[in-house]
């Protein structure tokens, strides 16, 4: 249900008493020769004494709305050169001279003929000078001086609105903003308290409240504003136009002087309210600012008419927002001994809501900065503990991030860094700074020094590192060295006899034992490598081999020398007659025809297929008859050469045919049968070819009347052929 409600504002003013006042300021100019002056009386009736300058001015003052019967007095103008002879003449220039002030020429007398309104103008300059009334030259320098009218309480306050309309939400808190209302006042601010505004509201109480002096400049803010965000606008009236309606606006005291900042809107010149720093509600809910609006351009001329400026006070309210829970620290530094057993607690961290409704917190740690899980955190009360064994050497410092959440809105988070420092323990044993390996001289005297040793710790106790080196029981008693321990952290190693012996002991291993000074001690064992070496007269070393010894029965160097020289002739003839039998001629592969062992003859090369016809002729195979007279085979060579027989030729000899199909089936079912990479070509022609027959052996006669028994003088490679025709004649006659 929406409620109208109507109140009435009155103003009342105060009403000023009358004022004359005559503040005289001087002025020097004129004529140095000749020192003259002209004085000016106010309506004081009190003349001023005479000054031996050449000029005195005066500023008059009158007041507004004058009701008398009589015109008013202002003032009275007179000469050091007037003798009272009336040869002297007062004339008046400027504004409103012989119109609203007239002067009487002979005594210097000035009036006001009318009643004078402030507001239409507040001032007047006039202008002065005495002339001599036969010449009618000027006996002065003219003069000028100001009459000011005296505001008086003639005019009453003025709404900028006739009717101000404002809404505002019920249930709405005390103290919310409402409507801001403005009334001006025509009289002069800074005479009396005629311009002075006062508001009080006549209807509407108690529900609603005004600023008596202000009116309510109120304006609200979010605290989250952030700097530079504007809160409201404000606006002062100035008659004047162009540059001379300029206006500068700035906040001269209040409680936020410095968390709030004016500008002004070159275009509008409202000035605008920015927050200038972070706010909080929680801190301070309510500013109070004067702010002042002021002419930056103003004419010397018109200084007089008092401060070009005003001010106004502006209430800015902060309202509350849900923030992010607020940590008591910026960043946390903890510490932990590496020792520390898992579960160790190291401390806490505490963050809390600053709003008012102080909503609960949990926290938890951001496991980007903490990927091996190293700490965890109570989400309840924020302590930190650890949940893997730690170790200072490995790494000294964690850098972790903590982060505290709303429970009831879990969108309002805030982080704050933590710092864990590892603390040192005594666990890490000193070791050698480096591995030792130095030399002695077979010449070296006793207690010589050969080498310093020096030993690093992992660890860093608080008072620093304290090393004890010592040789290992062990090898105390019956050592050849001794250790020097220089209270430095260093050691040096010295000669316990005088001469070595590189034949009888080459190298010795002395063993090292360093130990720290803290709780708990920690030793290692290091063994420096001492070799024993011939040095010159100056202690550098030259050779540390054991030579072998030389007997004088021994061979000289020339004699070795010599057996060398043999043993590389040696090597040499060899070499050359390898190389030599490389390159003899290679025997025949069958050196001779008696030898019937199994060979394997190859020749390199590759087959040329069916069109091959130099190893033989296979026309012979399709067509006996066109076998030649006298053509040999070329890759044979028979002992003897005997004439070819040419048995008749069969019509159809069907026994090589069957021979063939029977030795095809059987290569088809023997993969080991020779020869596994030659390729057998078969041909037969059929019946009613030339060839009559697919004889081999150019024969001319029949199978039953062929003999194979000549084969076998050519060789062994066609006994085994000679022995399977026979077998197969054999059979037939079986």
């Amino acid at each position: 249900m929406r409620t109208y409600r109507y109140f009435l504002l009155l103003f009342w003013v105060g009403q000023p008493y009358p004022t004359f006042s005559t503040p005289l300021s001087k002025r020097t100019s004129g004529f140095p020769a000749k020192k003259r002056a002209l004085e000016l009386s106010g309506n004081s009736k009190n003349e001023l004494n005479r000054s031996k300058r050449s000029w005195m001015w005066n500023q008059f003052f009158l007041l507004e709305e004058y009701t008398g019967s009589d015109y008013q007095y202002v003032g009275k103008l007179h000469s050091d050169q007037d003798r009272g002879d009336g040869s002297l003449k007062y004339i008046l220039s400027g504004d409103g001279a012989g119109d609203l002030f007239i002067i009487n020429e002979n005594t210097g007398d000035i009036q006001a003929t009318k009643r004078l309104d402030r507001e239409e103008k507040p001032v007047y300059i006039l202008r002065a000078q005495a002339i001599n009334r036969r010449t009618g030259r000027p006996v002065e320098p003219e003069s000028e001086f100001i009459i000011k009218i005296h505001d008086i309480n003639d005019n009453e306050p003025i709404f900028t609105k006739d009717v101000y309309t404002a809404t505002v939400p019920e249930m709405s808190d005390v103290g919310t903003f409402v409507v801001q209302v403005t009334a001006t006042d025509a009289d002069d601010p800074t005479y009396g308290n005629s311009a002075k505004v006062v508001y009080s509201i006549l209807q509407g109480q108690p529900y609603f409240s005004v600023e008596s002096e202000t009116g309510t400049y109120q304006f609200k803010t979010p605290e989250s504003s952030p700097p530079g965000t504007p809160i409201g606008r404000i606006k002062a009236s100035d008659a004047d136009m162009g540059e001379n309606a300029e206006i500068e606006y700035s906040i001269t005291e209040g409680e936020g002087l410095d968390m709030f900042d004016v500008v002004t809107d070159q275009e509008t010149q409202e000035g605008v309210i920015t927050v200038k720093k972070l706010l909080d509600f929680e801190k301070k809910k309510v500013y109070t600012l004067k702010v002042e609006a002021s002419n930056p351009h103003v004419e010397p001329r018109f200084l007089y008419l008092g401060p070009f400026k005003d001010a106004a006070t502006v209430r800015i309210m902060v309202e509350d927002v849900d923030e992010p829970p607020v940590f008591s620290k910026l960043a946390y530094i903890l510490q932990i001994r590496e020792d520390a057993q898992i579960n160790t607690t190291i401390g806490s961290v505490t963050a809390q809501d600053p709003d008012a409704a102080r909503n609960p917190v949990k926290y938890s740690v951001d496991r980007h900065t903490d990927m091996d899980r190293i700490f965890n955190i109570d989400s309840g009360n924020g302590s930190i503990f650890t949940s893997k064994l730690l170790d200072r050497e490995t790494l000294l410092w964690h850098n972790i991030t903590v982060i505290a959440t709303e429970i009831n809105n879990p969108k309002q988070s805030s982080r704050v860094p933590l710092y864990i420092k590892v603390l040192d323990v005594n666990d890490n044993a000193p070791e050698f700074a480096e591995f030792y390996e130095t030399f002695v001289c077979e010449k070296a005297k006793a207690d010589q020094l050969i080498q310093t040793l020096r030993a690093i710790d992992k660890d860093d106790p608080y008072s620093g590192h304290q090393f004890s080196f010592s040789l290992a029981p062990e090898a105390a008693s019956g050592s050849n060295f001794t250790i020097q321990d220089n209270k430095d952290n260093t050691a040096g190693i010295l000669t316990r006899k005088n001469g070595y012996n590189r034949h009888e002991m080459s190298t010795y291993l002395l063993p090292v034992v360093i130990s720290d000074n803290d709780y708990p001690v920690q030793s290692s064992t290091g063994t420096v490598t001492v070799r024993v070496c011939a040095c010159d007269h100056h202690g550098n070393m030259q050779s540390c081999h054991a030579e072998a010894l030389i007997h004088p029965t021994g061979l000289s160097t020339g004699a070795l020398v010599a057996i060398l020289l043999c043993i590389v002739t040696l090597l040499v003839t060899v070499v050359l007659f390898a190389a030599l039998r490389r390159q003899r001629k290679k025997e025949p592969l069958i050196i001779s025809k008696e030898d019937i062992r199994d060979n394997i003859v190859s020749y390199n090369d590759e087959g040329g297929g069916e069109e091959d016809t130099q190893a033989f002729d296979i026309g012979t195979l399709r067509n006996p008859a066109a076998l030649e007279d006298g053509k040999l085979r070329r890759d044979v060579a028979p002992e003897a050469l005997l004439p070819a027989r040419r048995p008749p030729a069969a019509p159809d000899s069907t026994d090589v045919r069957d021979f063939l199909r029977q030795r095809l089936q059987e290569h088809d079912r023997d993969p080991t049968a020779p020869p596994y990479d030659s390729l057998a070509t078969y041909a037969y022609e059929g019946a009613g070819s030339a060839a009559a027959s697919l004889s081999s052996l150019e024969s001319s006669t029949t199978d039953s009347d062929q003999s194979y028994d000549y084969l076998r003088e050519w060789g062994p490679r066609f006994r085994k052929l000679a022995d399977l025709y026979g077998a197969a004649d054999g059979d037939r006659d079986s």
